[in-house]
This record gives structure tokens, sequence and C-alpha cells, in this order.
């Protein structure tokens, strides 16, 4: 509790901003692993983007591995067998069967797992509607990022909402890369969850600018803080704040995914919490390490900021974090 009040207060400072060279390489190596994962593996997309056959029924006694030994003697090609909670519901996602195969396979879920051949239901679902739903994915997403931009150009400044859009891309990146290596399917529910981290990436962000503007706002010709202190002083002031509220955050979360899916069976919930967990992570990260050095970067090059870098660096004065240009700077 000490240690936090003094955090706080700001009498414990952590060097987010002097750091900017170990947060660049260590964003760049997530980056470059989660594209490659992209390029390699791909995203498994789900039924909903792809199209196929959706098999449902309720068979209590049965397990995984007998679900899907019964569909693969049939010629069934990796089903991804779910179940839908409580009560013995399953959830069977193949490939697009056709009409001799798919009666082949109700009737061998009758047989084997004791299931009415009336109870097993069937949704088909095409290939072209799956590209609809995945472009109005895209479309949605595009707008999101330009309501972003035109919110935080208007309530901040354009350098601090181009620092925000990169930290929501790097968050984007990395989770899809996630994606990509662990195999994990994505569905609309998925989607749902990259909105979410979007929000919530975007709510730390402007809690930390918001901090930063107002300190910030106070440097002039006389002060004796470059803008990178300031930043970092600032950041240090919500340190505490950003961190309770992820905390908050990712804990039910991660009792979705590790207790629920694990434990309880809750397959469907997945594609969804995997997605919460990994981005309130990352978004936490991104926020403090990522978003906040960039607009560092980006306000330094400004005349009346590296004014003040430059007199302090010549008075001796200005000892503290140093972002890329008052470092070099100083160096000059």
């Amino acid at each position: 509790m000490g240690l936090a009040r003094r955090l706080y207060r700001g009498e414990i400072d952590v060097d987010f901003v002097g750091k900017w060279r170990l947060w660049y390489s260590l964003s760049g190596l997530l980056l470059l692993v989660s594209l490659v994962g992209l390029l390699i593996n791909g995203l498994n997309l789900g039924v909903e983007f792809k199209g196929g056959t959706v098999l449902s029924f309720k068979a209590p006694t049965a397990t995984i591995e007998q679900v899907r030994d019964t569909l693969t003697a049939e010629g069934v090609h990796q089903p991804i067998v779910q179940t839908t909670g409580t009560g013995g519901g399953w959830r069977v996602t193949t490939e697009t069967l056709q009409e001799g195969t798919l009666s082949q396979v109700q009737s061998a879920i009758a047989k084997d797992l004791k299931v009415p051949a009336s109870e097993v239901s069937v949704d088909s679902i095409g290939a072209s509607w799956g590209g609809e739903v995945g472009q109005k994915a895209w479309i949605g997403l595009g707008v999101f990022m330009l309501a972003i931009i035109l919110y935080l150009s208007m309530a901040f400044e354009p350098k601090m909402a181009l620092a925000a859009i990169v930290a929501l891309v790097h968050d984007l990146v990395i989770t899809a890369g996630i994606y990509a290596w662990s195999g994990f399917e994505v569905t609309p529910a998925t989607l749902l969850g990259f909105l979410t981290i979007l929000g919530y990436s975007l709510y730390d962000a402007v809690v930390v600018f918001d901090m930063i503007k107002e300190v910030t706002a106070k440097l002039g010709h006389t002060s004796k803080m470059t803008y990178s202190m300031a930043a970092n002083n600032a950041l240090n002031h919500t340190l505490i704040r950003s961190l309770n509220t992820s905390l908050v955050a990712i804990l039910p979360v991660a009792a979705i995914l590790f207790i629920g899916t694990t434990l309880l069976g809750a397959g469907v919930l997945k594609d969804l919490s995997l997605a919460l967990f990994v981005g309130m992570i990352v978004g936490t990260y991104s926020s403090l390490c990522v978003a906040t050095p960039l607009l560092v970067t980006l306000k330094e090059r400004e005349p009346k900021y590296q004014a003040i870098a430059k007199r302090l660096a010549s008075t001796g004065g200005g000892k503290g974090p140093k972002g890329p240009k008052s470092a070099a700077v100083a160096k000059g």
C-alpha cells in the first residue's frame, strides 16, 4: 500500500518514456512474430466466414472423442467439436457436407451416440454469406477507426490521435497473431472481442493523454521540464489507475478463459475470452509503453519543445527521462 501510494503521488517514477528503445524493440519483435504467424498459419476462420455445416444435438453421455470419432468415421475432415453448456449439448462444425454424406452423418450420430435422428439439427452456411459478414466487419472497423481519429483530433490534437491509432493497430495485429499461432477459431464472437479491445485500449489511452495534456499545457520558455519529463510524470500519475482497471477487467475474463473452457467445457466462450484476455493485456502495455513514447517522439519535433530541451541541456537542467529528440539535443 505504501509503494502504491508513493507511486500515485509521483514520489516514485517509472521511466517509461526514457526506455523508448526497449519498448519499440519489444513491440517490433511482437509484431514481427505476429505477422509471421499470420503469413504462415493464417487465421482459422469459423464457418460463419468461410461457409460449412453446423450440427447441433444433445448427447449427455457422449465425450468429445466419441463425437469426433463418429464423424471422422463417415469421412468428415477435421470436425470442430464444442460443448454448448450444461445438458449435454454439442455443436459440431464441418466443411460443407453434401446431401448424401449429411444423411450418413446424421444416421451415425443417431446410432453411435443414441440420439434420435430427428433431433440432430443442421444449419448450412454458404461461403457468400460468410464473405458478406467479413466485408461488413471490415467496414465497421474502418468506421470505428475514423470515428476515433475525429474524436481524438477534436478532443486533443492530431498527433495524439495518430499515436492512439498506432497503438490500436499494434494491439489488433498482436492479438490476431496469437490467434494465428494458437489456431483458435475466429468467429463473430471473436470480432466482438476485437471491438471490445479497441474500446478498452482507447479508454486507457484517453485517460493517459488527458493527464499529459493537462501537465504539458503549463510548459513554456521558462519551464524546468522537457516534454518528455512532463509526459512521463503524467504517465506515472495515471499508472495505478490503469493497472487497477486492467486487473479488475482481466480477472473475470481469465476465469472464463481458463476455468470455463477447460473445467466447465464452455467451448463457445473461448473465441471471445481469448481475444479479450490478450487484448486487455496488450492494450494496457501499448497505452503505457507505445502510445505515450510515440506521442513524445512526435511532439519533441516541434520547435517549442526542442527549444526547451536545448535550453535545459545547456544549463545542466532537465535531468530525467529523455525521448528520442531531447536525448539528441542533450548530446548535441
